[in-house]
């Protein structure tokens, strides 16, 4: 199921870069930025799309794999990509 969903939003970011943003960042700076960098030109919207969609990708893997990644990733705006959780605090007892 993880491979098909990647393979439809890679699918929809070629068609259309805020579609594929929209579905991994939800609806936020992110989003307009990749909407102006879109209209500015199509390989840029495309480029930022990307690099969303591989941060968010990476993040979560590491996450599977135990790994937090405490540095954020530059230029990505949204909580959902970054991979913060609100409301949780590690405990140190």
């Amino acid at each position: 199921m993880g491979a098909i969903s990647f393979v439809l939003l890679v699918l929809m970011t070629l068609i259309c870069p805020p579609l594929g943003v929209f579905a991994v960042a939800g609806c936020g700076p992110d989003l307009l930025i990749n909407i102006c960098l879109t209209i500015l030109g199509y390989l840029p919207g495309h480029l930022h799309a990307f690099y969303i969609e591989y941060v968010y990708y990476e993040r979560r893997d590491q996450s599977v794999a135990g790994r937090i990644v405490s540095e954020r990733a530059p230029g990505i705006y949204s909580e959902r990509v970054q991979g913060t959780v609100y409301g949780t605090v590690p405990s140190d007892a």
